[in-house]
């Protein structure tokens, strides 16, 4: 089965269907191909199917070609897909069988483009009112439409602007009036395609925390696409993370952080060591793996490896240990520290001992200096181990953070 229908949520069940709401989104079994100039075809979205819950914030992650703004892009209608169905509150948009796709202006959604999309030759009080003079079916008073432009535009923090021009704020507030022509149609669902991207660093985590709490506060449901893992974790009540064209997990931030489904997810969301060996030992209680630099033993035992079998160690920065003296957990090594990284919230240590490389964070600047011998252990609870290949047989990341011991 793959991963990305396994992820799905399952739909409510006759005796439950009174009782439980819609999804917001429904997405199921889409595809969507495009042709290259020599004829060859690339599955963009393959097979995908997930559920956003009413009032959710969920994000599409990825590195750039995974499929992640394509699947956005269909959702809005901005993109056919070939086969599959997308549904917002129970109302089909798009069904391949039935020959249903509606267009952009009639799904009752709202976009912000990575760019803003903003006009430049109106005002902002225009730019937000767009939506309301340009959708069909909507017609509204002068007075009315005043008063939701300024709503939307309280709401985003920047009242004041309103006679303003697009070329006079600075990013972060084109970005707060792009969010304010997104709220001013009140529609249930907004689509966000990377809009924090073209801020600096300070701003866009400002901007974050204020999208996140607007959203709660408002109840709309998301849809937000970004390859910035920091705001995917940040934004999110559940990730979906996409690798070439399906979802390989799709679960909450804790859930993809702490046990990826796969070296791919693990790879791409934070930093990670890993050491491949073989399965020396595997019951109930756990799994010792054998690897080139000694034995990892392991408490998890989801993936249902046995003896014999292929697999990876793996395990978080922070959950490594650095000491002077010998420590009692069963994972210890002895290593050198190669070089120490303060970067304020903790310190970086880099380890090696012969072939065996690792990175650690610790909240203390001085525990070992660089060049002297310290030991390394991390609890058997804290060791992460999935098969040494991923099961989809996709690529992983080029360029993410990995430790590997070579043989």
């Amino acid at each position: 089965m793959p991963l990305s229908t396994a992820a799905t949520n399952a739909p409510a069940t006759r005796a439950n269907a009174a009782t439980t709401p819609e999804p917001a989104v429904r997405v199921t079994a889409l595809r969507k191909r495009f042709r290259r100039e020599d004829g060859s075809e690339v599955l963009a979205i393959n097979d995908v199917s997930f559920d956003v819950d009413p009032g959710e914030f969920i994000v599409l992650l990825g590195p750039s070609g995974c499929g992640k703004t394509t699947l956005l892009r269909t959702i809005a209608g901005l993109e056919t897909p070939d086969e599959g169905t997308i549904e917002i509150a129970g109302r089909a948009l798009y069904d391949s069988s039935r020959g249903i796709a509606a267009p952009p202006e009639r799904r009752g959604i709202s976009m912000i483009f990575q760019s803003y999309a903003l006009w430049p030759h109106m005002t902002v009080f225009k730019n937000v009112a767009y939506p309301l003079a340009s959708r069909k079916g909507v017609r509204l008073s002068k007075d009315e439409v005043a008063q939701r432009v300024r709503t939307a535009l309280t709401q985003v923090g920047i009242p004041e602007l309103e006679g303003q021009y697009p070329g006079q704020m600075s990013g972060g507030q084109q970005q707060r009036v792009a969010l304010a022509r997104a709220l001013v149609s009140n529609d249930e669902v907004i689509l966000f395609d990377e809009p924090l991207s073209n801020v600096d660093a300070k701003v866009r985590e400002q901007l974050r925390l204020e999208l996140v709490s607007m959203q709660r506060r408002l109840g709309f449901s998301a849809l937000f696409v970004t390859h910035d893992q920091t705001e995917a974790m940040e934004l999110a009540t559940r990730i979906a993370v996409v690798d070439s064209g399906r979802i390989a997990q799709f679960g909450t931030p804790q859930e993809i952080y702490s046990r990826p489904a796969t070296r791919y997810v693990a790879r791409f969301i934070g930093a990670i060591n890993e050491s491949e060996g073989v399965v020396a030992q595997a019951d109930a209680s756990g799994l010792v793996i054998d690897t080139p630099h000694g034995r990892i033993a392991s408490t998890d035992t989801s993936a249902g490896l046995e003896v014999g079998d292929a697999a990876v160690a793996l395990w978080r920065p922070e959950r490594g240990v650095l000491s002077a003296s010998e420590p009692t957990t069963v994972n210890r090594w002895e290593m050198t520290v190669d070089a120490t990284l303060f970067v304020g919230s903790h310190t970086e240590y880099l380890v090696r001992h012969g072939e065996m490389t690792a990175r650690l964070w610790s909240p203390r600047f001085d525990d070992v200096a660089a060049g002297e011998s310290a030991w390394v252990s991390v609890r058997p609870d804290d060791v992460r181990v999935l098969p040494a290949s991923d099961p989809e047989g996709g690529p992983l990341v080029t360029g993410s953070v990995a430790t590997r011991a070579t043989r």
